[in-house]
């Protein structure tokens, strides 16, 4: 079932009780994913800050920020959030991976980038948002996910959202039902895959057009071509929010729009907490038509 929740801040005056809007969205989707949850920040300065690169793991080998530090040769900080890792390095967001992946290849790299950070784990979505810190987080956009696992285990590797690109985030409620055959072609053009989970074919799929050189929009229109089932995604990067539907509009979705913000999500009584809701032009989203916010 899975629930989504979405926050696309317009007004920097409500940077700074980010974290605790999405925790509140985060908390009324519970139900419909209890097993495991996933968030991703965008500009939060303790997990982004200035003039440093982040990557997120899963499975990180101890003392990991002094090896890569070493192999890069410059001071790296890690934060230990079990089962979560991050580091940050001054250098760029690619270069750290890359280095991560060589020094721990045992790892899974489940975000990188300038602006995001992707905090994953198993069990009770809201505990974990406060172990991890999120309901005292700022930043500028914010993307969560309470999984109830159908396509594969329920494991941290298997959660919400999906961070394959460097600032991007995908999170998914539904199946996709062809993800196997898109799957193959993705891996004999070079992809490679961390699990067997259907939305990280998506995910990656959108990450690839938007390397070749796709704006977000025709990335989606692309996805929605190719891939069949029943979805409702929502797809972030540093500077843009979208959210796309199946043809039929299977999977429930609610967007919410003032001068302040944008938020998304699967149900109402996620965004109904949210100031100034009650002026705000509230609308479920069309099949198969792309919605796209930019900062």
């Amino acid at each position: 079932m899975c629930g989504i929740v979405g926050l696309h801040l317009r007004d920097a005056a409500l940077a700074p009780r980010l974290g605790s809007l999405l925790t509140g969205m985060l908390g009324q989707m519970v139900d419909r994913g209890p097993d495991s949850a996933g968030v991703a920040l965008y500009g939060d300065p303790t997990f982004s800050p200035a003039g440093h690169t982040s990557v997120s793991l899963l499975g990180a080998a101890p003392d990991l920020a002094a090896t890569v530090g070493a192999a890069l040769g410059v001071s790296v900080t890690g934060i230990d959030l079990a089962p979560t890792t991050v580091l940050h390095a001054p250098v760029p967001a690619q270069l750290l991976a890359d280095t991560v992946r060589a020094v721990d290849p045992g790892a899974t790299l489940i975000g990188f980038g300038d602006d995001v950070t992707v905090l994953k784990g198993m069990g009770d979505p809201v505990a974990l948002a406060e172990r991890f810190g999120i309901p005292v987080a700022s930043g500028w956009q914010g993307v969560g996910h309470t999984r109830m696992a159908t396509e594969s285990a329920v494991t941290a590797a298997g959660s919400h959202p999906f961070a394959v690109g460097p600032d991007q985030c995908l999170v998914h409620n539904g199946s996709f039902s062809n993800h196997l055959s898109v799957k193959r072609e993705l891996e004999a053009e070079g992809v490679a895959f961390d699990s067997a989970n259907d939305t990280e074919v998506g995910a990656r799929f959108v990450a690839k057009h938007l390397a070749e050189g796709a704006d977000l929009e025709k990335a989606l229109r692309l996805l929605g071509d190719r891939f069949d089932g029943f979805y409702t995604l929502l797809v972030s990067t540093s500077d843009s929010f979208a959210v796309v539907r199946d043809p039929i509009a299977c999977k429930p979705a609610i967007v919410a729009e003032t001068d302040a913000y944008v938020a998304m999500a699967s149900e109402f009584r996620a965004l109904a907490g949210l100031p100034g809701i009650a002026d705000a032009h509230i609308f479920e989203p069309e099949p198969e038509r792309v919605y796209v916010w930019h900062r």
